[in-house]
């Protein structure tokens, strides 16, 4: 795979629960899948937030497959009754669920243990056990993802990935797939972010000098993060991203033009 076919690669992200849009759970896979992403060189391109709708997940997902991006979808692959991921992938890819083998074994491991531990049963006949194999029914053609916490896995198909929604287990089997199926992508594609603050400047007035500098050099992104006060002084952060070979050109511009226009450096918050 070429430099320009790897970053051409987008990573989205979709965070399902009713849960996290009612406010009675706090999301924290965002930040982590940024953070576990930012360590290997790569960024996200993408983020959505979806309940346990089963119909609004079959056509989420259908839109995510048909983009070729690297998907990492967490929650909804239970057992229970509120859980739909599994049957809205199969539904999106028009493919039925099947029992996957490796998960069967699994599931029934992870039965056993427990009951040795004197928890539930190891016969894979009682209710509870048959329900709990439905875990282990993916979209037909899928490939397991190991879960380190508890052996009851996730599933990959078509670059899309899909864990719990508890972070114990979805943070490592997401590090997992990114090591074991991405690794050719890891720092593929040079990239570095620098910036600055300045006072006194208002961001219209320097709007077109960022233009002007991604016209100059292609491979660079300007960006403005403005400051409302919150008892400090108001300033912007501005400042490049992308190519590190021309990135400290452009920064150098950017604080120029900023310095030209009445732009005030080191002031006193």
């Amino acid at each position: 795979m070429s430099i320009d076919s790897q970053a051409s690669r987008r990573i989205g992200l979709i965070i399902i629960g009713d849960e996290i849009l009612s406010g009675r759970r706090q999301d924290g896979h965002f930040a982590k899948v940024v953070e576990l992403l930012g360590a290997r060189g790569l960024r996200l391109s993408w983020a959505q937030f979806l309940g346990d709708d089963r119909d609004a997940l079959t056509e989420a997902l259908r839109r995510s497959f048909a983009s070729g991006d690297i998907v990492f979808s967490c929650g909804g692959i239970g057992a229970t009754p509120d859980d739909h991921t599994r049957q809205a992938a199969a539904a999106a890819l028009g493919v039925p669920l099947a029992l996957h083998d490796e998960a069967r074994a699994l599931i029934t491991e992870r039965c056993a243990e427990t009951a040795a531990q004197g928890q539930g049963s190891a016969d894979m006949s009682t209710p509870d056990n048959q329900r709990r194999l439905q875990m282990g029914e993916f979209p037909q053609g899928s490939e397991i993802v190991p879960n380190p916490y508890n052996k009851i896995p996730g599933f990959f198909i078509r670059d899309h990935t899909f864990v719990p929604g508890f972070p114990v287990m979805a943070w490592p089997m997401i590090e997992w797939t990114l090591d074991h199926r991405y690794a050719h992508l890891h720092h593929a594609v040079p990239h570095v972010e620098l910036s600055f603050k300045v006072f006194e400047l208002a961001e219209s007035a320097i709007a077109p000098v960022m233009e002007a500098i991604e016209q100059r050099w292609p491979g660079i992104k300007a960006f403005s993060l403005p400051s409302m006060g919150a008892g400090k002084r108001r300033h912007i952060e501005l400042g490049v991203k992308g190519d590190p070979a021309t990135a400290a050109d452009a920064l150098t511009c950017l604080r120029d033009e900023a310095q030209r226009l009445g732009g005030v450096f080191n002031a006193a918050e």
